[in-house]
C-alpha cells in the first residue's frame, strides 16, 4: 500500500496536473513562494450521522483556511447542519495553495458555503491553486453552493474539484465565476482562469466532467458560446441524484429558470445521473435569485422543502 503523503507535501496539496499553458507563465515570485509558511491553506471535515442528525466529527484547519462551527438553521430540516467555509486573508494570492476534503458519510445531510466571494488577486510570477475533495455516502445528501469567483487584474488561478458520490447519494454543486472587478470596470483583465470538475462514482467509474478555460489572449476564450457570451457572469448548478429522473430535474431547472429572464441552458447529465444549468447575465443581484431560484426548485423537487435563508456579511 503507498503511504498517503504528510500534509504538508507538495504531493498532497498541490494539483495531480495543472494545464500547461498556466505552468508556462511560472517564474520565481518577489513575494512569498509556493509552500512558505503561510502560504498552504488545508481543511478537512468530516461528518457523521450521530442519532437523528449530522455532525461534524472531525475537522483540521490550517490558516488561512477554516470554518465556523456549523448551524442548524434550515427549519424544515433541523437534522442538516450549514458549514460556512472562510479564509483569514483577503483572498487568495500568489503562489496560494489550497486543499479542502470534505468526507459526507453515509446518510449525512450537509449543506456547505462560503462567507463570502473569493477574491483572485493579482499574479505576476507564479498562480494559484484550490484543490477541492468532496465525498457523498451511501444516501447522503450534500449541498455544496460557494459564493462566486472573482478575479482582479492579471489573476492566474486554477481550481481542481474532485467529486465522488455514491450511487444512492445526491450531490448539489455550485460554481459562479465574475469577468473581474465590474465595479473598477476591469472586464476580463484576469490572465487565466482554469477550473476543472470531476465526479465519480466510488470505484472510480467517469460519471461527469467539465473543463473551463478563461484566457482573454485567446479568441472566443471568454465571449464564445457556453462561457460568458458577452455577459459579465456565468453560473453553473449541477444536481446528481438519484431522487428523481433526470429529464424531471431538467425540466424542473428550466421551468425555474424560464421566469429569471436571464440566458441560460439545461441539460440532462450523462447516463441519466442528474442535470445541469449554465446561466449567464451581467448584474450580480439577478444572478443571485436566478441560482437560489434552481436550487429552491431542485431542493424541492428532491426532499420536498424550499431553500432556507441563508444570511450573510
Amino acid at each position: 500500500m503507498t503511504k498517503a503523503p504528510a500534509r504538508l507535501d507538495p504531493a498532497h496539496y498541490e494539483p495531480r496536473r495543472v494545464p500547461a499553458r498556466m505552468l508556462g507563465l511560472a517564474g520565481t515570485p518577489d513575494t512569498l513562494a509556493a509552500g512558505r509558511p503561510g502560504k498552504v491553506g488545508l481543511l478537512e471535515l468530516r461528518y457523521a450521522r450521530v442519532g437523528d442528525r449530522t455532525e461534524l466529527v472531525d475537522r483540521y484547519q490550517k490558516s488561512p483556511l477554516q470554518i465556523m462551527r456549523p448551524l442548524y438553521v434550515d427549519p424544515l430540516r433541523p437534522d442538516l447542519p450549514v458549514t460556512y467555509l472562510m479564509s483569514t486573508g483577503g483572498g487568495i494570492v500568489q503562489a496560494d495553495r489550497n486543499r479542502i476534503d470534505i468526507d459526507c458519510g453515509p446518510g449525512t445531510a450537509v449543506h456547505l458555503t462560503t462567507q463570502a466571494a473569493t477574491k483572485l488577486h493579482r499574479a505576476e510570477f507564479d498562480h494559484a491553486t484550490q484543490v477541492v475533495h468532496l465525498t457523498a455516502g451511501a444516501d447522503a445528501y450534500v449541498e455544496y453552493l460557494p459564493d462566486p469567483l472573482i478575479p482582479y487584474r492579471d489573476a492566474r488561478f486554477y481550481q481542481q474539484t474532485c467529486v465522488t458520490v455514491d450511487p444512492t447519494a445526491t450531490v448539489l454543486l455550485g460554481e459562479t465565476i465574475a469577468a473581474g472587478r465590474l465595479a473598477r470596470g476591469e472586464r476580463h483583465a484576469y490572465r487565466m482562469l482554469y477550473s476543472d470538475l470531476v465526479i465519480t462514482r466510488p470505484g472510480g467509474e467517469l460519471v461527469v466532467v467539465d473543463t473551463v478555460r478563461l484566457d482573454p489572449q485567446e479568441p472566443g476564450s471568454v465571449t464564445g458560446p457556453a462561457v460568458f457570451g458577452g455577459h459579465d457572469l456565468m453560473a453553473t448548478l449541477y444536481a446528481v441524484t438519484p431522487l428523481a429522473a433526470a429529464s424531471e430535474v431538467a425540466d424542473t431547472l428550466y421551468e425555474a429558470l424560464l421566469a429569471t429572464g436571464l440566458d441560460f441552458g439545461v441539460s440532462v447529465l450523462p447516463d441519466d445521473c442528474g442535470a445541469w444549468a449554465r446561466i449567464m447575465g451581467s448584474e450580480p443581484p439577478a444572478m443571485t435569485r436566478a441560482m437560489r431560484t434552481a436550487w429552491d426548485a431542485v431542493r424541492r423537487l428532491l426532499i420536498g422543502v424550499p431553500a432556507p435563508d441563508l444570511r450573510k456579511t
